[in-house]
Parts: C-alpha cells; structure tokens; sequence
C-alpha cells in the first residue's frame, strides 16, 4: 500500500442467506458501497455479541430473521474512498463472514434504515463489480468454491456512485 493514505475502519458482522437459490442483498444507500448491492449486517454494538450484532443488524435491514449456521471466515477490503470534513482516504473493511438460514420474514416489508434502503432476493448472476459491494463478490465466490481467501484484497480504483 502506498504512503500519505488514511484508513477509516470498518469492522463489522455479515450473513450469507440463500432461498430457493437466491442471495439475500441490501440496497447500500450510503459510504463507498453506495448504489451497490452489499450484504446485510454491519457494525456491532457497544457490549454486544457477534451473533446478537448480526441477527439484529439483518432484521433491522431486511425484516428477515435467520438461524446462524456457523462462521465462515474473515476478510478485509481497502477501498479508495473520502469524505468531505475527514482525513482519510481509503477505507478499511474488515468483514466476518456468516452462513446464515432464512427463518421468517418477508424482504417486501423490509426497513429503510440507516445506509440501506430495502432488500432482496437475487440470483447470483445478477452480481457483478460494477453493481456489488466486495462482500456480495465474495459471498458468490463463497457460494461457489466454499472458501474464503485470507490476504487482504485492495482495489486500486473504486468508483463511490452517487
């Protein structure tokens, strides 16, 4: 990585969920995933389990409650990415990995909160660079191949949509 870079970290908890074939997806409304499709879940909470942070984070942002099915692994992304009024210049997302079962809850229904604005179900073709978060590729590659790689993926140009 190069010098004079700032990184905002970004740690947070996210579920892979698959129905009849589909991939459960937010509306990312907000940060460099703007305008993408990214994975339900996000940043824990003072004093808060992992599992808590992220059977609350995919309700609040799906309407959808899920059983965890067990940890996948964890993977970071540096994205060039600045805000007007911060120092920083990229941003460092380090993602834990779920495999989540969909229990209840009807996506139709699903909340505009904070960065997401609705969900879905999509299928896995529907995911490309250009209209997906690193979390989504690396959910469809996991779906795929059943690993999840260790280095850390650094993506020298990132287009932030509006």
């Amino acid at each position: 990585m190069q010098e004079n870079v700032a990184w905002h970290r970004q740690l947070g908890v996210y579920g892979i969920c698959v129905k009849d074939s589909k991939l459960l997806v937010i509306h990312k409304n907000g940060g460099p995933y703007n305008s993408r499709y990214d994975l339900p879940g996000g940043s824990i909470e003072p004093n808060e389990p992992l599992p808590a942070a992220l059977h609350r984070e995919i309700l609040e942002e799906t309407g959808v409650s899920v059983r965890i099915i067990g940890h996948i692994g964890t993977r970071d992304f540096v994205v060039p990415w600045t805000r007007e009024r911060y120092s920083h210049t990229h941003s460092h997302h380090i993602a834990i990995f779920y495999e989540v079962e969909y229990i209840s809850g009807d996506v139709r229904f699903s909340p505009n909160v904070d960065d997401s604005s609705g969900a879905e179900w999509l299928d896995a073709d529907r995911f490309a660079w250009d209209n997906s978060s690193p979390l989504v590729m690396q959910a469809v590659e996991w779906l795929a191949q059943r690993t999840i790689p260790v280095d850390t993926r650094y993506f020298t140009a990132w287009e932030t949509k509006l």
